[in-house]
């Protein structure tokens, strides 16, 4: 079922392109078919990331024939999170569906993981879990499986594929997350941040027919950096002073017992000067001073985001039930017709 751009749909399906001219028309094609057989309307948002292949040319053809399908066109590369972003501030549909362009994902299996967002309300967003991943090289594989563990433990999201594009998501998740740099890979944590409630599904998974695979194995190091963003974000956003000043003070005792039990050795008369441990003493209490005075600054700025009517602290749903509803006004007493004179 398709519907006219300007009746809001009930699916808005986003998908970051790359350089993926040959694989658009048939993913055009598989998402309309894969759409067709369910009574949800949808869109879909094809955010094309700077393409240099023709992708953008190709995508304005095949918007000519299908309303659906709502090109969105970035002026260069800017990265996956950047595209999703794209397509996340455009959506229009209480759902919305993400996947990737290189036709790995099944889209066939949209309609799976939305039938599980419309018939279990304690879900907010279902993930795809590449379960027979298809993937033949190790450098992809291997580094994949040693992420998804590691982010599981660090961010207490336990999901087996954190890689997996195909997700569904309830609308306000979506309004209540955003991304930059690399954190698309983080997705599934930013929404806990923001609520959600997450569950798994396996799905299908194919290998690469057409075009180029823009992963890595050097992606493995910057997953570990934005991972440790990642985790100060979810733990210390809203108490910077305990991150920093925690490892502050454990810098700073050391150091501080260190330099007390020179000073007394120096009242007994011993020569301290030339000792390595004193110029150990000074630096660790420095360095704890510092990051103490890092976290305060930290709480100062938290502090003027929130009063300047910054993101809000936590998201919340009210639940009003009928006996909290305000009273209807009782309905009006029909009043007497008036008598009608006699002669």
């Amino acid at each position: 079922m398709t519907t006219a751009r300007s009746a809001p749909p009930d699916v808005s399906i986003v998908v970051p392109i790359y350089n993926e001219i040959d694989n658009l028309p048939d993913l055009v094609t598989r998402i309309a078919g894969a759409m067709a057989g369910q009574p949800l309307s949808f869109e879909l948002l094809a955010v094309d990331d700077g393409s240099n292949d023709g992708s953008r040319d190709k995508l304005r053809e095949l918007a000519e024939s299908r309303p659906w399908l709502r090109p969105v066109l970035l002026a260069r590369n800017y990265g996956q999170s950047s595209a999703l972003q794209a397509g996340f501030d455009r959506v229009r549909g209480r759902y919305v569906v993400t996947l990737d362009a290189d036709l790995q994902n099944e889209p066939d299996d949209i309609p799976l993981l939305l039938q599980r967002l419309e018939t279990d309300d304690s879900v907010d967003m279902v993930s795809g879990w590449r379960k027979d991943r298809q993937d033949a090289e190790i450098s992809r594989k291997l580094p994949s499986r040693i992420a998804n563990r590691l982010i599981s433990r660090s961010t207490g999201v336990h999901l087996h594929d954190y890689g997996c594009a195909l997700k569904a998501y309830r609308r306000p998740i979506i309004d209540r997350i955003r991304l930059y740099g690399e954190l698309h890979r983080f997705i599934p944590s930013l929404a806990k941040e923001a609520g959600a409630r997450i569950t798994e599904v396996p799905v299908r998974h194919h290998a690469r027919t057409r075009g180029v695979s823009k992963y890595g194995i050097d992606r493995t190091f910057r997953v570990i950096l934005d991972l440790i963003l990642i985790v100060f974000f979810m733990r210390y956003r809203q108490r910077p002073l305990h991150a920093f000043g925690g490892l502050g003070l454990w810098l700073a005792a050391p150091g501080a017992l260190i330099l007390f039990w020179l000073m007394v050795e120096k009242l007994l008369g011993q020569d301290i000067g030339g000792r390595p441990l004193l110029l150990a003493g000074v630096m660790l209490v420095l360095m704890g001073a510092q990051l103490i005075a890092a976290g305060l600054i930290g709480e100062l700025l938290t502090r003027i985001y929130h009063e300047a009517g910054g993101a809000p602290q936590f998201h919340a749903e009210e639940i009003v039930l009928a006996r909290d509803a305000p009273a209807a006004p009782a309905p009006a007493e029909p009043q007497a017709a008036p008598a009608t004179p006699t002669a």
